[in-house]
Order: C-alpha cells, then structure tokens, then sequence
C-alpha cells in the first residue's frame, strides 16, 4: 500500500486474544523495537470496530507512518520507520464510522542502523575475526555465527570493530553477520559472509633419547596436508626448519645438555597455515668426568666430586653396596659407610630429559670393624677380665672401662682380653676399638656388667594393719631395685621396690613369717644370703557371728575363729543408751540387760600378743517392741468404741481387738488410737494388742477386760395422765437393767427412774400442754452415768381442760 509517496508496510501479528477483557481504560506500551520496525501492544477498548497505529518522528522532517488493525487485534508492528530515531508511537480506537473513541500515546527510538561487514577472517584454529563498519547511535555490536546445519549458534558482544568470535571448531565454515546494539534494541543482522577456521596446531611431545638427540611425534591433526618444524637453540638462537608429511621425527648431532624450542604447525589443503604449537626440550647431559673421593673427620661419610656438566639439575653418586646421594652440586656424602669394605663408586648426570651415562668406577676401602665384646669373667676378688671377639687388620686393640663412680682405666693388647680391677656394688661400662693404619673403627657394642649389692642393714618391721606389714632398712650401693619376701608354709610373697620401704599386703592372719630383704640389680640378680626376721600378724577376724535373745532382758552371741590362744571381746551397740559388752576366750558368751524395742549392732574383735582383728562383719538384732504403758476403751455409740493407749518404744504398728462370746473386733494401725465397729452392747470384751516393729518383731501385750454398756431401749410410748404428768413406757433387752428418762421442754429437764429394776415405764410431772418436749430413755452404766448415745424422740403435749389431754409423737432426733 502507498499513501502519500510513502510506502506502508504492516506486518499483522495475529489476534492476541477475542475474549480479552475490554474497558474504557485504553493504553499502549512498546514491545520491541528494531531498526526500521517497532512492535506495539496495547489494551482493548470497548466498543470499538478498529485501531490504527500512527508512528510520529520527533526532530526529525521523516514523514509519518500509520498502519490499521481489527477490532480483536492488541498487538501490532510498523514499519518503515528510520534507525536510530525517536518516535511518538499513537494507538487509536475507531468505531464503524472511523471516528475516535479513544487514543494513547508512548515514545520510543528504534534502533541502529544494520552495520556492514568488511571482512571475516580465521588465524586461529577456534576463533573468527569480523571486520565491519560501525554505525551512528550503537553502544555495542552483536557478533553472530552459525553453521549451515544448525548445529552451532552463537552471539558474541563486542564493543566495536574489529570484533573476535571464539569457541569455534577447526577447519569449519561459519555464516557470519553483524547487529548494532542500542539502548532502545537492537537492529537486523547485517548481509552475512562466510568465513572458515585454519586446521588446529599438531600437539607436539618430544623427548631426548641421547645427550645429543631429540625425538618429536603427534596425533595426525584433521585434514592437515602437511607439517612443518622449526627448531631454535636457545642460548645462540640458532635455528633449522623441516617440512614433513609424517607424524614423527628425529633431530640429532644437537648439543649435549642445552635447551631447544621446537614450532610446529599443520597445513591445510588450502596450503593455509594453521595453528602453531611451541614446545621446550633439554638434551641429556654429558658423562661427569674428574671425579675426587676422601675421607672427612668422621669416617663413615665419604665425599665424592666431579667436574661440572653443562645442562646438569641434578648429579647422583651410587655405590655398589647400595648407598647413593644426589646434588645440584658437583659433590655430595656417602653415608653410612660400613667397616671393613670395598666400594666401586660412579657418577651420573641428570637433567629434564633423562640421565647421563654412568661415570667409570672409582675403587674405595674402608676402616676395620670394632670387635665385639663377649663376656666378663671374674678373676679373683676384685680382678675381673673383659673378652672380645677378633677382627681381621688389626694392629691392636683398646679396651675402655669405666665405674660408675667416674674412674676410668685403659688396656691396650694385641690379644683378646684384658684384666682390670672390680669391686663390690659398682657397675662398669666397657667398649674395645680395634686400630689399624686407616685409623680407629667405630665403637662396638658397650658391655654392661655390675657386681652384687650387699645386703640391706637396719631392717625394722612394722605392722599397719590386721593383714598388712612395712619393712624398712638402709639403701646399699648398686641396688636398683629390693626384694622384700614373706615365707610361711602355705608359700611366699613378694615385694619389689626401688626405695628402702616395702609394704606387704594380703598376708594371713594369725600367721608367723619370715622376712628376708634382698638387694638386686638387673645384670647380677640378687643377694639372697642376707639373714631372715621373724614376723606374726595379727589374728584373724570373728566369723559367722550369731545373735540369739536367751530371754526378754538378755541375749546370746556365738561366731567362729581360726585363732589359737585369743581373747574376744563382743559389742553390743544399741541405738539408744550406753554400749553393752562381754569378754572371754571361747566362742560365745551373754550380754544381760538389754531392753526391749531396741536395735543393736553386735561385732567382735580378736586379740593376741600380735595386736587386734579386724572387727567382725556386724550383726543387726533388734529385741521386741514395748507394750503400751496404759490402754483405755471407751464406747462410743452403741455398737461402735474407741481403743486408745500411750506410745510403745520401738513399734511401728499396732493390732487392737475386742474378743467375747458374742464375736470378735480388730484393727491394724500404726496410730495410737483405733475406732472398732460391730460391737455388741451388753457384752464383756476381753482387750488385746500387739506391738509390731519395722522389721515384723512383735510383743502380745494383754489389758484389763472392757465392758459394754446396756442396749438402747425399743418400743418407747409417752401417755399422758392427770394432774398434768406425762408417764413414759418401753422395752428392755434385760430386766436386770436400770434405765433414766430424760424429759427436755419448756426451758428445763426433768427425770425419773423405774422404783424397781423389773419395770419399764416412770413418770414425769409438772408438764405443760401446748408444749414440745425431747424423750431420751437410756441405761445408767455401774458407775450411775447415763449413756449418752441413745436417740431422743420429740412429743407436742395438748390440753383437755386443765390436764394433759393427748400426746402426739413428731419424730425421732439424733443424739447430740
């Protein structure tokens, strides 16, 4: 479509969404901007048929661009726009006559203009250099390459021209083109070029076979026709090129122990070079030559020397008895050199690439072994002679010995001893050098040897405890350590220490032993001629100790001993008052007076001319609880009474009953009083308890028998008489006993009494009718005492007259 002489092109996106929820606010927003195009969207107005799009250059004489979309339609592009310029972008609502509903505005730029490429070209086996012209307005450029299959695809930003594109393949063509990058976007990828990476580099290993050689091989490299190699020395910077199609090479007659650096490349069949590879290789060093072995002050090291190698790191020097050293040096030490050998000694350089020939040997012999020193022999008191082993060249031999006090005494002797003198209690060291014209050999093994202590003086002897004994005595020269032994006829035991005390433990009681203390070293053993001490120990401890009470004041112990002639004294230890005690020389004897509710402890000790036992193991016995000192009963209803009685002296429970012909009441409590129900009225009780301890030991204790008092009477009628009494009538459990009636109303209290024991009714005079009065009849107990447990009915009293006319009974009320 042309309008104007301007040529619109409207690129239709397609209908965002038909069902998209309209409204009457209207807006428009930038999707995306190219060079020449820009993407808008915006929202959907209601009512409307149609939207136009309208772009409007800003500074700029550009012409205007518009472009017309559905009603279903919120998104849409306009072209022709020009790079790199500022827009005002207007989106218009038109309804079916064209006329605007609505309308929204937003500005925006498009982008740069489309670079152009100048050239693209490949140095490196994995990159490709783009050449382009920049263009007005980009900030950055976008370099892109891809293959023709697809199977690569990259963008590289680069800030201007020239711009790298890296992480390519070898030998591979590549589309390229270029995009300006804007804030505002970016433009359309320029006209593409190709353009194909140079072959990869030859991946070069070498080595050095020889001091005058070096090999280089590789991988072949991917269409590669050719391969070339340049070789440069480098101290003098001298170099050679070769050109070959194999993958390996040979280069000699090179200089021994110098540094060369090898260049390869590969060729494509383009004949254009590819990548280059550089690598370093040091030729083998020569053989050393001039080489210097002596002796230094000490003579099991060596030092070797040799002329200097040119190219050399490292120098090593091997014995043929095994040993080696190395050096960055042109010397080094041999150590430990052996007694009595020959060593063949060579040389070799080394370096990066390998070893230098060995050295010619060189011949080396060296000093004599020392002898080896075999026994001490005891000459006659105070002579002794030390004996070694021979050695072959040997001139003579040293003998060195010394005491351990610092006096030191020399022999020389062209045999194989030598005598010195030794006394007792004093350790020697002795050592033998053999010498020959080389010098002294080395110190041979040193021989020990110390003489017998003598034995300890001042033992004394003392007893720590039933089973334990400390022996004491002097220090002696030449101990190092002391024998203390205990010998009876069942065996020995025995003590070692270091210091002149020795504590012997577990030993047998009611035992005599003999003690010996031994003074001992560890090359000479022990001198067990010293005199012997004899020892008893304490007796042994009671046993089995038993405790059995004889009767309620006194007790009997028994227990069991090993102990010959022993006094034993028992003790009786209670937990309230003084100790008890008893003695004797058998196995059991009594204790008296021992009270009752009381725990004990019981033990008993041994004792001889040697001391104390041990105590026994103690034996816990307690004696019976004590019966309360006073128990009272008292009835507290008609079938129910109350048992209570002092404190008992070791009771923790106590079991109260009642027991007569009629039946039987009991209560278990550790309280001192006890409510028992059940009970019969009437009825003589005989009163029991028992006085329980903790651990179950219990005392019967018997009291006074209780009696019950009469039952309540039944059948209680109150009449009414003349002269205003009232006569009250009942029932009794038996003719022989004597009831009271109380009559309580009218602010006073009047009784009566049957004048014989066989009748059952009595008069109350002086009643008032129209008054409520309280009934109790109830038996009077031997000491005259109403009960006071039986229940009391109410009576209201009416008038006839002037006399009691008829009593009315209203219920029964309990007892207060």
């Amino acid at each position: 479509m042309e309008i104007g002489g301007i040529m619109l092109w409207v690129f239709f996106l397609g209908i965002v969404s038909q069902n998209a929820v309209q409204g009457t606010h209207f807006s428009i927003s930038i999707y995306t901007v190219t060079s020449k195009s820009a993407v808008l969207q915006w929202s959907s107005y209601s009512g409307s048929s149609s939207y136009r799009v309208t772009a409007y250059p800003l500074n700029s004489l550009d012409p205007l661009v518009f472009s017309s979309y559905s009603q279903n339609t919120v998104m849409g592009s306009i072209n022709s726009l020009s790079p790199n310029t500022a827009y005002t972008f207007k989106v218009e609502a038109l309804d079916g006559t064209m006329t605007t509903l609505s309308q929204a505005t937003v500005d925006g730029t498009t982008a740069p203009d489309v670079p152009t490429i100048k050239t693209a070209s490949s140095k490196e086996s994995k990159s490709v250099t783009v050449e382009f012209v920049e263009v007005l307005g980009a900030s950055s450029y976008i370099l892109r390459a891809e293959t023709s299959d697809g199977s690569f695809f990259s963008e590289t930003y680069v800030s201007g021209s020239p711009g790298t594109v890296v992480g390519l393949q070898p030998y591979t063509d590549y589309t390229l083109s270029v995009m300006s990058v804007s804030s505002a976007g970016r433009s359309q990828p320029s006209e593409s070029v190709q353009a194909k990476t140079v072959v990869a580099a030859p991946q070069l290993i070498t080595s050095s076979p020889s001091n005058s050689s070096i090999g280089v091989q590789w991988a072949p490299v991917p269409h590669a026709m050719l391969y070339s190699l340049t070789i440069i020395r480098e101290d003098l910077y001298l170099q050679s090129r070769l050109n070959t199609t194999n993958t390996s090479v040979m280069i000699n007659d090179l200089q021994a122990g110098t540094n060369y650096s090898i260049i390869g490349n590969a060729w494509s069949p383009e004949s254009v070079p590819g990548d280059k590879l550089t690598v370093s290789q040091i030729t083998r060093p020569s053989t050393p030559e001039s080489i210097t072995l002596q002796t230094v002050s000490d003579v099991t090291v060596l030092s070797v020397s040799w002329g200097a190698v040119h190219g050399a790191a490292q120098y090593t020097a091997i014995s043929s008895s095994g040993l080696n050293c190395s050096s960055s040096t042109n010397s080094c030490s041999l150590a430990p050199l052996s007694c009595g050998q020959v060593h063949y000694i060579s040389i070799t350089a080394i370096n990066q690439a390998g070893p230098s020939l060995p050295s010619y040997s060189q011949q080396f012999i060296t000093f004599p072994c020392p002898p080896q020193p075999l026994r001490v022999d005891t000459v006659s008191a105070g002579n002794c002679s030390v004996i070694w082993s021979s050695v072959s060249y040997v001139d003579y031999y040293t003998a060195f010995i010394k005491r351990d006090d610092g006096i030191e005494e020399t022999c020389n002797s062209t045999g194989t001893s030598c005598n010195f003198h030794c006394q007792c209690g004093y350790s020697y060291i002795m050592s033998v050098f053999a010498n020959n014209q080389a010098g002294s050999s080395l110190p041979g093994p040193v021989l020990n040897h110390t003489t017998l202590p003598c034995c300890p003086g001042n033992m004394s002897v003392s007893s720590l405890s039933w089973e334990s004994v400390m022996i004491s005595w002097l220090m002696v020269r030449g101990a190092d350590v002391y024998e203390t032994r205990a010998v009876d006829a069942d065996g020995t035991l025995v003590c070692n220490d270091t210091s002149p005390v020795c504590v012997l433990s577990d030993l047998t009681c009611n035992t005599r032993y003999s003690l010996q203390v031994s003074a001992c070293n560890d090359p000479s053993g022990c001198n067990r001629t010293c005199s012997p001490q004899s020892y008893l120990t304490a007796p042994c401890m009671p046993e089995r100790v038993h405790v059995t009470q004889s009767n309620s004041s006194s007790i009997s112990i028994t227990w069991t001993s090993a102990n010959s002639d022993a006094n034993y004294t028992v003790s009786v230890i209670g937990s309230v008052g003084q100790p008890l005690t008893c003695q004797t020389n058998e196995t059991s004897c009594a204790v008296t007076g021992v009270p009752c509710g009381t725990a004990y402890k019981v033990s008993a000790i041994a004792a001889t001319s040697a001391g104390f036992s041990m105590p026994s193991y103690s034996v816990p016995f307690e004696t019976a609880p004590c019966c309360p000192d006073s128990l009272t009963a008292v009835q507290v209803t008609q079938a129910m009474s109350n048992i209570s009685w002092s404190a008992a002296q070791g009771a923790q429970s106590f079991i109260a009953s009642l027991n007569s012909s009629r039946g039987f009441a009991q209560c278990h409590t550790t309280q001192s009083t006890c409510l028992m129900g059940c009970i019969t009225c009437g009825t003589n009780y005989t009163v029991a308890l028992e006085a329980i301890s903790s651990t179950g030991y219990k005392a019967e204790c018997t009291y006074h028998g209780f009696s019950t008092s009469e039952c309540c009477p039944s059948g209680i009628r109150v009449f009414g008489r003349s002269n205003n009494t009232l006569r009250v009538q009942w029932r009794s459990s038996s003719s022989l006993s004597n009831y009271t009636v109380q009559v309580t109303g009218n602010g006073k209290t009047q009784t009566c009494s049957p004048l014989q024991l066989s009748q059952n009714t009595c008069d109350v005079a002086q009643v008032i009718c129209g008054a409520v009065y309280s009934v109790v009849v109830a038996p009077v107990d031997p000491s005259g005492v109403m009960v006071h447990f039986c229940s009391s009915r109410m009576y209201s009293v009416f008038c006839a007259g002037s006399d009691v006319g008829m009593v009315v009974y209203r219920g029964k009320r309990s007892v207060d």
